[in-house]
């Protein structure tokens, strides 16, 4: 009887999830369609313009595409080599009690408000650039520090991922390889490393889309105008800090403007959607199974 109670509740459970996902598909579709419905807006133009500006009806989103993918790379930049390193001294150098005080101060990290970051790369990354690089070059708003910042938002998630996949790898490798004369780092690098690859790999596809989906850290530090530009120290306005700005105005329902909100937000679950994807296959393609 408890069996079938618990069973039925975790049927329960998921069956909810995947109604409220039906649910954020059809109205960002249903929204999305009054948009690109109303002809004023043609879809190519859309995905390949680069002028975003409601107010003359241009509807270009690649503004915002760009700079949250400079963002999002920025991010990672920081983010993988650290954590991946990270999680390499957590499975095979930290003893326990390092590694007993090393995690909570990861978690710490990933418990912060993510308002205290946007607010941390506004009034300390941004000026500590602006002294390296020069107050002419870096612009007080710029997606270089808000970047920096999101990657060490995502550190935690990513080497917390990494470590669990490198702990999986059976201890067996490692012992075969010190047999074979390998240091430490070399079995940590061509051995671990590579039988852990398909975890490691989800891991920061998972930081890239979580650094995609950021949103109150690109609303405070990069900017708040969409610019097409490549110049990590320029301002320019992602497709979050875009939804939270406008959404945060006075718009009336069902206007054209309102209706974009949900074109993008759209965009947004497709190219996370994409990712998520790329990485189920890259798991189930490269995963290895141990005896």
């Amino acid at each position: 009887m408890g069996e079938s109670v618990i069973q039925g509740f975790l049927l329960f459970s998921g069956a909810i999830s995947i109604l409220t996902t039906l649910g954020i598909v059809f109205v960002l579709g249903r929204e999305s369609w009054l948009f690109f419905g109303s002809g004023q807006v043609d879809l190519r133009e859309f995905l390949t313009t680069t002028v975003w500006q409601p107010a003359i009806d241009r509807f270009g989103i690649l503004p915002l595409v760009n700079a949250t993918f400079m963002t999002t790379t920025i991010a990672m930049l920081v983010a993988i080599p650290l954590g991946l390193s990270v999680a390499i001294y957590l499975s095979e150098y930290a003893s326990a009690r390092a590694r007993s005080l090393l995690k909570p101060i990861l978690e710490v990290l990933a418990g912060i408000p993510t308002v205290v970051y946007g607010y941390f790369a506004l009034t300390f990354m941004t000026p500590l650039l602006r002294s390296i690089f020069g107050r002419d070059v870096v612009q007080i708003y710029n997606t270089a520090s808000a970047g920096i910042v999101m990657g060490i938002l995502i550190l935690p998630l990513i080497s917390s991922m990494s470590e669990d996949a490198l702990s999986a790898v059976p201890r067996s490798l490692r012992e075969a390889s010190y047999a074979l004369g390998a240091t430490k780092l070399e079995t940590a690098v061509q051995v671990v490393v590579p039988a852990a690859l398909s975890g490691i790999t989800a891991a920061f596809i998972v930081g890239i889309s979580r650094a995609i989906g950021e949103t109150m850290i690109v609303a405070i530090a990069a900017g708040a105008g969409p610019a097409f530009t490549f110049n990590p120290f320029k301002a320019a306005e992602t497709m979050t800090g875009h939804i939270v700005r406008i959404s945060g105005g006075d718009l009336s329902y069902d206007s054209i403007d309102y209706n974009s909100i949900f074109a993008i937000g759209l965009l947004l679950f497709f190219i996370t959607l994409t990712l998520n994807v790329i990485s189920r296959w890259f798991v189930q393609r490269f995963r290895e199974v141990y005896e």
